[in-house]
């Protein structure tokens, strides 16, 4: 096979040898020295880690249904507490459920559907304890505004039907995500563009249901929110008798939580009465206005004859509410319908994925536990997938219920299964009793909810000081959606947030770093000492560190930065190297060289018409300057601390530039040293550009070369840098056993010697190098030496 190879490249004209690479005397060959010779990574390495395993599987298989690794330690203090916080949770979701399913265009039975199928469905594939799946008030108005687009254009849709293949559309691209463990995309979606989207979509929610609280028609609900405020302030002369009941149930909601947040304060031992009495609160308003819709509608006549008997009602209530599952079929999943909608599912996608991972990574961090986006991706589009079968339309992550049910105690996510029976008990116990729930209550709820989920104006000055910029994408996201809808809102904070991430990289800047003397002392210390005994102090206390030499971050301005050597540069990428970036780089890295360098030979040209038209020279007649005192240009050390992964534009620029020194440098060469490099593929992709050893052409050039390597103790001579299961593991070296050790060997491969530990090994290597070659040069002395080896 390998012969074949050979062949094939032969005839293609593929150079195999192109690294030109020598065979390298190993340092310090003798008992006492362990050769290391550093193995570049391969394709085929590469994709083996690809390759299924029959421990991969089963782990994959079992990490699908995570309850399997703590349903068998369950216990009665698990279940009491699921029990309280399911059941509180429980009581929330019936008028939460009912009045989202009005925004989003459906009957209120599909709202209970809804939570009842997140409920019993999520708790078996969940990573997350405190996270409740169902309605919420943002995705039922994205789903609301689908099928008011679609009837528009095709009435003869039914709103249940768009919403239902909605869902089995949406979910069926969540659970592909999820189950190709894809979930680490989520993160392209910054912290500031879900505050953003969260905010306008509750100002536009909130604004939405206005004109319901106080029982004004005739409003496009479903416009520009601006609109919508200007028509609601408009038809304020229309209000009518349900503004009484929305007014009052909204100032009940405030004054409930108000109250009970001052009394939790002022009574801290009885804290937990009042948190239950102020999650309960939705319950109660609910359950005091029903019996003030049946005591102010009872006696009216044809009140239960259909849709216009309701119509008579005093004011406007909720009307009749089917028993039971008499929805539940097959999804009508037919072209006409997916053709309809399919412009809008990237949104619906965005948010069902937005709100839920959002919700429960906050959660799981205050809670402190770590939740799996891929899973939670599978749970999610599993629900969505499987709920439209009993009526559900899409469905992901409440805040304000997760908040509830992880105050309330819960233990795991079985807790879900008590709020599913709570919620079955109302389809089948209580759908009598919401016939005489005022329309203006349920709006009191929605725009009670909303409010939470407005971004405080202390959470976005927080935001300023940490990044201005994101806050002007803040609120651009809050006006496009005030002023348009809330899709255009979520796409444009994405859409800018993106390009504020290109930016940074398009025109991020290196850092030239330089020389400091540092002492390492305590405020005690400094102050008990003077002068030159300070500065004198013992040689332990004192070390060289590097830092721009502009102070761009931070450091002290007065502090005196000096070179690490004449003509040598260290140079340190700050924002990664692609090729997104690698020109601004390198037109500093070059400026920078032949700024603190002169060329080596001054007049190199014998001709003036020999000078290219970029370097003319003096003017005519004046002589050239052989009086620059800067020194030539030695070697150039890259910090690659913060950077991954590099890619063929970013090596090809650092070879072009690696041409134009050495002719700046011509006749001698520039050294190139390499800092930090931790990212074995970036080694092979600088080693395959010539860098990080000496080839054949150059080594008989190098007489001087004195490498210097970085050694550490072998107390364990077991290879384990191929053990997936141990990479991560740091282990505890008993100390009588690293002082017995017998070997030492070099931390990287002796075969790449320009590669180094840190900053330090590298500035003293190309040091090492320039002494030596001095000392050649001055001892008049060309013949080829042996290598040298020169321990850290």
């Amino acid at each position: 096979m390998a012969a074949a190879g050979k062949n094939a490249a032969k005839i293609l004209g593929i150079s195999l040898d192109y690294r030109n690479e020598p065979e390298v005397p190993r340092a310090g060959s003798s008992t006492f020295v362990e050769t290391y010779t550093e193995r570049e990574p391969t394709a085929r390495e590469w994709l083996s880690q690809f390759k299924p395993s029959a421990a991969a599987i089963k782990r994959y298989t079992r990490s699908l249904f995570p309850f399997l690794d703590w349903i068998f330690h369950y216990n009665l203090t698990w279940l009491f507490g699921d029990f309280i916080a399911g059941v509180t949770v429980g009581f929330v979701v019936i008028p939460q459920g009912m009045a989202y399913a009005l925004l989003a265009k459906l009957p209120p039975e599909y709202g209970l559907y809804t939570s009842f199928v997140g409920f019993i469905l999520y708790w078996a594939f969940a990573t997350s304890k405190d996270i409740t799946i169902g309605t919420v008030a943002v995705m039922s108005t994205i789903v609301g505004n689908i099928v008011t687009k679609v009837q528009e254009k095709q009435p003869e849709i039914q709103a249940v039907d768009i919403a239902r293949a909605l869902s089995v559309i949406a979910g069926s691209v969540l659970l592909f995500i999820g189950l190709a463990r894809l979930g680490r995309i989520v993160e392209i979606i910054p912290l500031v563009a879900i505050s953003s989207f969260m905010t306008g979509a509750a100002i536009s929610i909130g604004a939405g249901q206005v004109p319901a609280l106080m029982g004004i028609t005739g409003i496009n609900t479903r416009g520009p929110t601006y609109l919508v405020i200007i028509d609601t302030l408009k038809g304020l002369g229309r209000t009518k008798l349900d503004a009484a009941v929305g007014l009052s149930a909204l100032v009940m909601l405030y004054g409930i939580r108000f109250f009970c947040n001052f009394m939790s304060k002022k009574q801290p031992s009885k804290q937990k009465i009042w948190f239950f009495t102020s999650t309960l609160r939705m319950a109660f308003v609910i359950m005091l206005y029903i019996m003030i819709g049946w005591l102010a509608n009872k006696d009216i006549r044809g009140l239960h004859d259909g849709k216009n008997g309701v119509k008579l009602a005093k004011f406007k209530i909720l009307g009749h509410v089917p028993r039971g599952f008499q929805h539940a079929g097959v999804p009508n999943m037919d072209t006409k319908i997916i053709s309809a909608i399919a412009p809008d599912i990237p949104v619906t996608v965005i948010v069902l994925i937005l709100e839920h991972i959002a919700i429960s990574k906050s959660f799981g961090r205050i809670n402190n536990y770590v939740i799996n986006p891929s899973q939670e991706l599978v749970a999610v589009g599993f629900t969505n997938v499987i709920g439209p079968f009993l009526g559900a339309y899409p469905a992901t992550g409440s805040f304000s219920r997760t908040a509830i049910k992880s105050k309330a105690g819960v233990r795991t996510p079985l807790a879900g299964i008590f709020t599913a029976v709570i919620v079955l008990l109302a389809l089948y116990a209580l759908t009598a009793v919401f016939f005489y729930i005022p329309s203006a209550a349920l709006a009191a709820v929605i725009i009670h909810a909303v409010g939470d989920l407005i971004t405080e104006p202390n959470v976005i000055y927080q935001y300023w000081e940490t990044s201005p910029l994101e806050v002007v994408i803040f609120f651009a996201g809050v006006f496009v959606t005030i002023f348009t809808n809330i899709e255009n809102g979520i796409y444009v904070t994405i859409a800018a947030s993106f390009a504020l991430l290109l930016w940074r990289m398009l025109f991020t800047h290196g850092t030239l770093l330089g020389k400091v003397k540092i002492w390492r002392a305590t405020p005690d210390t400094v102050a008990n000492r003077e002068g030159s005994d300070f500065l004198l102090g013992p040689d332990s206390s004192v070390r060289e560190a590097f830092i721009p030499v502009s102070h761009k971050d931070g450091s002290n301005s007065l502090i005196d930065i000096e070179s690490p050597y004449p003509g040598i540069l260290i140079y340190r990428f700050t924002e990664g190297f692609t090729y997104l970036n690698q020109q601004g780089y390198m037109d500093e890295l070059v400026h920078h060289a032949q700024t603190i360098s002169r060329p080596t030979t001054l007049d190199r040209y014998s001709k003036i018409g020999d000078r290219p038209w970029n370097d003319p020279g003096p003017r005519r007649g004046k002589p050239i300057n052989t009086d620059d005192n800067r020194p030539i240009l030695r070697a150039i050390i890259l910090d690659f601390s913060a950077v991954n992964h590099v890619d063929v534009t970013s090596i090809q620029g650092l070879i072009d530039v690696r041409t134009q020194l050495d002719r700046h440098a011509a006749p001698e060469t520039v050294e190139w040293h390499f800092a930090s490099v931790n990212n074995r593929w970036t080694k092979r992709a600088l080693t395959t550009a010539g860098f990080g050893y000496i080839d054949r052409e150059r080594f008989a050039a190098r007489q001087h070369w004195n490498p210097v390597y970085s050694y550490a103790p072998l107390v364990n001579a077991t290879p384990r840098v191929h053990d997936p299961e141990a990479q991560d593991e740091i282990r505890t070296v008993d100390p009588e056993k690293r002082s017995a050790a017998v070997k030492v060997t070099t931390v990287h491969g002796q075969n790449r010697p320009f590669f180094h530990i840190d900053v330090p090994a590298a500035v003293e290597s190309a040091i090492a190098n320039v002494h030596s070659k001095l000392a050649n040069t001055s001892s008049g002395s060309f013949e080829k030496s042996e290598f040298t080896t020169k321990q850290e």
